[in-house]
């Protein structure tokens, strides 16, 4: 087995374990729905589908990035994708890098041949290998979007991490002007701040996730990898280090009023979700919430979607918002 591949198995064991989400929490409940008392419409008239890279969708919401090249990695993957398949959500494949580099087949279009499925690269990969490694990306899976994902903070804990960050925002150019498929660049817990975002949307790219603070902390996990009892005390303040999806969202759209949002980071449930629409997302994402269903059957992550696209008509219901247009100006207090 390769150190990536021990380095992934890692990452599932440990983003199962409570003491690994933020202890800051999401901050999403210090948002709350002005509740209506009077709907004025049925449950059953709420209307959660819309449209996602142009294709159309059952709800605001997808399967985030969650792994690649680890050991239950391809059951994990199948498991998604055919709850994805089956429900027509969107689903983001973890990093595509060990399986591209060991030359694995990705089947992941066995199990989903018409869902909307997003690869998935390192920026710090594209750095060092170019535009080629990402057409691979997505060729090799016939994606619909490549995620190019920024974690410079998980890099520095890591043993052995990137830490040479020169030239990524030309190789994230590249890739925005010469792919075949629309980019989108997302965080992995620490946040896209608003001047980070200007910068990417100078560089041509239309797609943001947020991907901020208050979910899994992968600083977290990577100290828990850590031996080097230096590099644990070096690392120790930098494990809540990070801005909040709640207040990225409304800043970002503030900065950059034209770019699409995807709003993660903390996100747990159908309410999570309706509150990123109203601060101005596109779409939401959710990654730890389907990784233990994910372990068990497809049919565990199609219970947990269903929930949550239940959890979404609740909150639209109970806001008066009988489709997404109406829940974006729906009173928040």
């Amino acid at each position: 087995m390769t150190n990536i591949s021990n380095r992934k198995d890692d990452h599932i064991q440990l983003a199962l374990e409570a003491r690994h989400q933020s202890e800051l929490g999401s901050r999403f409940d210090r948002l709350t729905f002005e509740h209506s008392g009077l709907p004025e419409l049925a449950l059953e008239d709420t209307d959660i589908a819309c449209h996602f890279l142009g294709r159309p969708i059952s709800a605001p919401f997808m399967i985030g990035a969650m792994t690649g090249g680890c050991n239950n990695g391809e059951l994990i993957n199948q498991h998604l994708a055919e709850a994805a398949e089956h429900c027509h959500i969107p689903m983001a494949l973890g990093s595509q890098r060990a399986a591209l580099e060991q030359g694995l087949a990705q089947n992941v279009r066995r199990w989903a041949p018409n869902a909307t499925i997003l690869g998935n690269l390192g920026a710090t990969q594209l750095q060092q290998s170019g535009l080629d490694l990402a057409k691979r990306a997505v060729e090799s899976i016939d994606a619909n979007a490549l995620i190019i994902h920024l974690n410079p903070l998980q890099e520095l804990v890591q043993p052995n991490g990137d830490r040479d960050w020169n030239l990524v925002l030309d190789a994230i150019q590249t890739c925005a002007s010469e792919l075949s498929v629309p980019v989108i660049i997302k965080e992995v817990g620490s946040g896209i701040g608003p001047s980070t975002a200007q910068k990417l949307v100078g560089a041509g790219v239309q797609w943001i996730e947020v991907a901020g603070r208050g979910g899994t902390s992968w600083a977290s996990i990577e100290l828990a990898r850590n031996d080097s009892t230096r590099e644990q005390q070096i690392a120790a303040p930098f494990v809540d280090w990070g801005m909040d999806t709640v207040d990225l969202l409304s800043q970002v759209r503030s900065a950059c009023a034209d770019v699409n949002l995807i709003g993660s980071g903390g996100v747990r449930n159908g309410v999570d979700i309706a509150k990123c629409i109203r601060l101005g997302a596109q779409m939401s994402a959710l990654a730890q919430p389907f990784l233990a269903p994910a372990l068990e059957s497809s049919e565990a992550v199609i219970e947990k979607i269903e929930i949550l696209q239940e959890q979404l008509r609740w909150t639209m219901f109970l806001t008066a918002s009988q489709n997404l247009t109406a829940l974006r100006s729906a009173p928040l207090i």
